[in-house]
């Protein structure tokens, strides 16, 4: 599973070096738009409340309900694992938003009492694809999504050959994003994948980009892929409102299973893995037992 870092961070100064066009979209915007009045959300009172939220990836009903039973305070749909549980494929633009609105609904269903973030990628094309998104995302019951500014088809934040659409075009469409959740509970994180397309000035123009989407109307920023400490650091600094970072981490079922093929048995690791009494507890096993003594117990009755 990924592990997803949201943070609540003080205001920071404005870059000074954003491009003629991105000022010209700013201008139109602050001219033509009436835009909504913006509620606090479930996640916004985390991170005031919190300070950091630690939200771990899922990919299903039964991850979700284990990060919600393992005490953790909100999940994240990570878009990768779901690609590759559900397809068995590289995060590489094959999953459809469809798919990842039908996981939320699940997901979402399994740990109905923390907030999920989904991956919305690209937002599925212009920006009334995105509001379609938007939509699905909102009545499958997830809390937020990513909405990021690749061009399609898109590829993991970490690979090789990534393309970005022009920032005035992506602002277009998280503007887009925020209309549709109008007075929703729901948490719009714009992302950008800048950092990778110019080894000189990426990271100022991914900065430069997180800023005018937070103008533009998402709730926080998330700068993918940084190369280093320092420039966490100045990401930090120089953007915005709320920040978002991540951490990729898979090891788990690849050793439990590697374990199993080379010893034909997992017997000396069984203190790392869950018993068939604790997997039951995990699906609540009993509530449902009860519920259906309670239900044929009536049928008696009746």
């Amino acid at each position: 599973m990924s592990t997803m870092t949201m943070m609540m961070a003080a205001k920071a100064t404005s870059l000074q070096n954003f491009n003629l066009k991105a000022s010209t979209f700013r201008s139109r915007m602050s001219k033509s738009s009436n835009p909504t009045v913006r509620m606090q959300t479930r996640i916004h009172r985390l991170i005031e409340d919190q300070g950091i939220v630690l939200m771990p990836g899922c990919y299903d009903a039964l991850s979700a309900a284990i990060v919600q039973q393992s005490g953790f305070s909100a999940g994240f749909i990570s878009g990768y694992a779901l690609s590759a549980s559900l397809l068995g494929k590289p995060d590489f633009g094959l999953l459809t938003p469809p798919e990842m609105a039908a996981t939320a609904r699940t997901v979402c269903a399994a740990a109905p009492m923390i907030p999920i973030i989904a991956d919305a990628d690209t937002g599925g094309g212009n920006a009334l694809n995105v509001q379609r998104t938007i939509k699905d995302l909102i009545a499958a019951g997830a809390a937020g999504c990513f909405l990021e500014d690749q061009a399609w088809p898109k590829k993991c934040g970490h690979m090789r050959g990534k393309q970005v659409i022009a920032a005035e075009e992506h602002a277009a469409k998280i503007a887009s994003a925020r209309d549709a959740i109008g007075n929703s509970d729901f948490f719009l994180v714009a992302r950008t994948d800048a950092r990778a397309t110019s080894a000189k000035t990426g990271l100022s123009d991914a900065i430069s980009r997180a800023n005018l989407y937070m103008e533009a109307g998402a709730d926080a920023c998330f700068v993918e892929a940084p190369r280093s400490d320092d420039e966490l650091k100045e990401i930090g600094r120089l953007t915005k409102g709320y920040r978002v970072c991540n951490m990729i981490e898979a090891r788990a079922l690849v050793d439990v299973l590697k374990t199993l093929k080379d010893n034909g048995t997992t017997r000396d690791h069984l203190q790392k893995m869950a018993t068939f009494e604790e997997f039951n507890q995990l699906v609540k096993l009993e509530s449902w037992f009860e519920l259906e003594a309670r239900y044929s117990s009536l049928k008696n009755v009746i």
